[in-house]
């Protein structure tokens, strides 16, 4: 029975339509399955399709992994019923290729491992965090359930109605030490809600500190069924809980002895909680820094550590991004572009080449049109005013656009 649940999975699908990422030297498109398949990246023709299972015992690995000062790219996968256990598997394919004729995931190396909480239901996770010596991973009540994956396609349904969120259930934080490897002492939760995208963590003061976008049920997931999509919403019939943009801190050491209802956050600047329990756990409360925004990107030379500035696209009653916005994390001011009829993608920033402030550099986001006389086009921003500098069009049709990746010229 294992073994088939093990295998089922992969025959799930293989279109990697959410993400390009990097391995190595080589740029893959991905999605959440152990798929990807590389791609070139002058002349975008697709090139082989590559099975995370040939290196690495795993049946689902997310879009959005992290690269480490080393070139490294670090991922996540969840590994369904390897010798009868159910686990998170964080994995490291290393920056430089000593084999240039063959994959970089040969030398693939798992980190840590965390057992799921329950057998057949397993955490669903779209990304995760990473701080210079710690990775953070949210085991959300939104599950998976592997009975009903397995017999999918016997029942003609689809994978969205696999997924179920336990509104009853705590939400788990682990906190994995990437130097022994092991998560860290201590148990931290917090209220049930669905999470999609982490923004970025820090460490400070001895707290590893995250920021992350959450709801409060899984009615985004549910909006994008057809039968959902072709309705008619207004904003006083919303169908989707508004995004929240949460700071979390987790006390890496604290007194075991202190009295319970303390809280062991002790940044003064945080207004984050981590307030001990009768039964010796953290409960996590968080600062809310904003609302309403989504698909977040930083400047990644920040990535893990102490940063301020996030760049994304602003969503409110529906789940179609009208506005891109620049929020300061210290101030909570907002800069917005918008566009009458036009629907913006994530914002990738681009930093200057000699620029010395974290907002010194330039966005670009897709944008299409919902005026059919209007080509879609390439934005160009410059980060720190959010002034348009330009913008390129084509004459071509594109759809709405989730995730991407500037790839330099040097890179290619």
């Amino acid at each position: 029975a294992f073994s088939y649940l093990s295998n089922i999975v992969p025959e799930f699908t293989d279109n990697c339509l959410i993400n390009i990422i990097r391995c190595g030297q080589d740029y893959y498109a991905s999605s959440e399955t152990n798929f990807i398949r590389r791609i070139d990246p002058q002349t975008l023709d697709t090139l082989e399709k590559v099975n995370y299972t040939k290196y690495i015992t795993l049946n689902l690995a997310t879009s959005h992994p992290h690269y480490d000062c080393a070139g490294n790219t670090l991922n996540m996968g969840t590994s369904i019923g390897d010798k009868g256990k159910t686990k998170y598997v964080i994995f490291k394919i290393p920056g430089n290729n000593p084999d240039k004729e063959k994959s970089p995931l040969k030398h693939s190396e798992i980190l840590c491992s965390i057992p799921a909480q329950k057998l057949f239901c397993p955490s669903y996770y779209h990304s995760f965090g990473m701080t210079e010596n710690y990775i953070i991973f949210v085991e959300q009540p939104l599950k998976l359930d592997i009975l009903k994956l397995a017999t999918a396609y016997f029942r003609g349904v689809n994978w969205a109605s696999c997924i179920t969120f336990n509104e009853d259930e705590k939400t788990w934080f682990h906190i994995i030490d990437k130097r022994t490897r092991k998560p860290i002492s201590g148990k931290f939760y917090t209220d049930a809600f669905v999470i999609y995208h982490h923004i970025n963590a820090y460490e400070e003061e001895g707290h590893v500190v995250f920021d992350i976008i959450t709801y409060k049920d899984n009615s985004l997931y549910d909006m994008f069924y057809m039968a959902n999509v072709r309705k008619v919403f207004s904003e006083e019939s919303a169908a989707i809980s508004v995004p929240a943009t949460k700071r979390f801190a987790i006390p890496l050491q604290h007194d075991k002895g202190v009295e319970v209802g303390t809280n062991l956050v002790t940044i003064p600047t945080i207004k984050a909680k981590a307030v001990k329990s009768e039964d010796g756990t953290l409960y996590c409360e968080p600062e809310i820094l904003c609302e309403g925004i989504e698909l977040p990107q930083i400047n990644y030379d920040f990535n893990g550590k102490k940063y301020r500035y996030v760049y994304a696209a602003q969503v409110q009653w529906r789940p179609i991004p009208t506005k891109i916005v620049k929020f300061d994390t210290v101030t909570k001011d907002m800069l917005v572009w918008s566009e009458d009829m036009c629907w913006p993608a994530e914002p990738l920033f681009i930093p200057s080449p000699d620029g010395k402030e974290e907002d010194d550099g330039i966005i670009l986001s897709p944008i299409v049109s919902s005026d059919p006389n209007k080509s879609a086009f390439l934005l160009v921003l410059d980060a720190k005013s959010f002034q348009e500098l330009g913008r390129a069009s084509i004459n071509a049709g594109l759809h709405l656009d989730l995730h991407g990746i500037f790839i330099p010229d040097h890179n290619v």
